[in-house]
């Protein structure tokens, strides 16, 4: 739009890049249960207002379709409701990775999990939703460990998706409440946990990573068209006070730009052919006459 990103814009969300470096990898965590998370280092950071729950889905789709003969590493999970998706090369490379509660519960019971280096404080091992917070916070070290076994898919141009959801801290504020000390615990060790994730993620890239950080702590109810039976007497609340328009999707710009010019192209034709024709002189323009004319003649 032509605003300088450095004098005009007081918005703290963009930044000065190299628009022909571009990053291989997006890192995406999004932590439930806290509207604001203060990280060791300082990056970009901005508020996020009238948050609505969203999908990286199309993304990796779109991902796996473009580059589906390169290596993609493409990776969704969830640990809190055991919800994982891989695409392309992460089937291979997080083979290993705990994704199930019995998994991930047994997983942070091993030798070199994060409980033998992870100062705890007043959080618990024998509680079900700390060790359900300690889990995810084993996952991003697994995640990380996991693919430095394969640097190679760090380097090449294939572009890498990661979009990881975290509730654990969530749960534990629902158990002790917000003001509680474990809750204040559990935050700095996952604030201290993501940085270092971030870090790891950002080496093995070599610098082209993306590392983003969502801290929403509700999500609200994204705007639905509702319909009403015309038998029904009371009228219901409207949930869409601003009148939004049905949300089309990107295929919708290409077909409405194909059925216009087609419509536009035949009736010039129409145009051309009618007016050709209206002005027509049968005995030099058509070749019926013209060879009618000619077998007359002979005769």
């Amino acid at each position: 739009m032509g605003f300088s990103v450095e004098d005009d814009l007081s918005w703290p969300g963009l930044a000065v890049g190299d628009l022909f470096h571009r990053p291989r990898a997006t890192v995406l965590v999004t932590v439930k249960g806290v509207d604001k998370l203060t990280l060791p280092m300082k990056g970009v950071s901005y508020p996020i207002e009238n948050a609505v729950p969203f999908s990286l889905d199309s993304v990796a789709n779109a991902i796996h379709t473009l580059f589906s003969e390169e290596t993609p590493v493409v990776l969704q999970l969830a640990p809190s409701e055991e919800r994982v998706y891989m695409v392309g090369k992460a089937n291979s490379v997080f083979e290993d990775l705990s994704v199930t509660l019995r998994q991930l519960r047994n997983r942070l019971f091993q030798d070199n999990s994060i409980l033998s280096s992870l100062p705890l404080n007043s959080l618990s091992r024998n509680n079900e939703v700390d060790l359900l917070f300690l889990s995810e916070l084993q996952v991003l070290h697994d995640i990380a460990s996991l693919l430095s076994r394969h640097k190679h898919l760090a380097k090449d141009h294939s572009p890498d998706l990661y979009s990881l959801e975290l509730a654990g801290l969530e749960e534990i504020g629902k158990r002790y409440g917000e003001d509680s000390q474990q809750f204040r615990d559990a935050s700095q060790i996952l604030a201290d946990s993501l940085q270092k994730f971030a870090d790891e993620m950002y080496n093995l890239y070599s610098g082209n990573a993306v590392v983003e950080v969502v801290a929403v702590k509700t999500f609200n109810s994204p705007l639905m068209r509702k319909t009403r039976s015309i038998l029904q007497s009371s009228q219901s609340e409207i949930e869409n006070p601003y009148n939004l328009a049905y949300p089309y999707n990107y295929d919708y710009a290409v077909i409405f730009n194909i059925i216009l010019w087609m419509m536009i192209g035949l009736a010039l034709a129409v145009i051309v052919i009618s007016y050709n024709l209206w002005n027509m002189d049968p005995g030099y323009d058509s070749i019926i006459y013209r060879m009618t004319n000619q077998k007359i003649r002979m005769d």
